[in-house]
């Protein structure tokens, strides 16, 4: 791995692990801008504990060393988060700034995904 993937990332993988972490701590929390938003998107108010907790175990899954059959599934699951959640704007028919937060976590996700280092690859036989 070039110095240059090694960047790419560490910076993709930690602005993901932010944003993962802090949108998960305040679904958790059920703060009223997200427990309202939940409900605009018709999802009842217990989807937040769940995907509070998936993002922050997922955002432990892919710092901790070693496990990469654990990571690939974290990165699945933020994939198919965050994908959902610009599905879901959509279908609410949200403005574009709806789209903003659950994009450049999709984005993040694939770029820290493509980039990780082999030792955190799954190797498939």
């Amino acid at each position: 791995m070039t110095k240059t993937n090694k960047i790419i990332y560490w910076i993709a993988t930690l602005w993901l692990a932010l944003g993962m972490l802090s949108t998960g701590i305040v679904q958790i929390l059920k703060i009223k801008e997200e427990a309202d938003m939940m409900a605009h998107l018709g999802y009842p108010q217990y989807f937040l504990t769940i995907l509070g907790v998936w993002k922050i175990l997922g955002v432990i899954a892919i710092l901790i060393p070693k496990f990469p059959l654990l990571k690939e599934w974290a990165y699945a699951g933020f994939f198919f988060a965050m994908s959902g959640a610009v599905f879901s704007h959509f279908a609410s028919g949200d403005g574009a700034k709806e789209y903003f937060g659950p994009i450049l976590l999709l984005v993040l996700t694939i770029i820290s995904w493509y980039y990780r280092p082999t030792d955190r690859k799954t190797i498939l036989v």
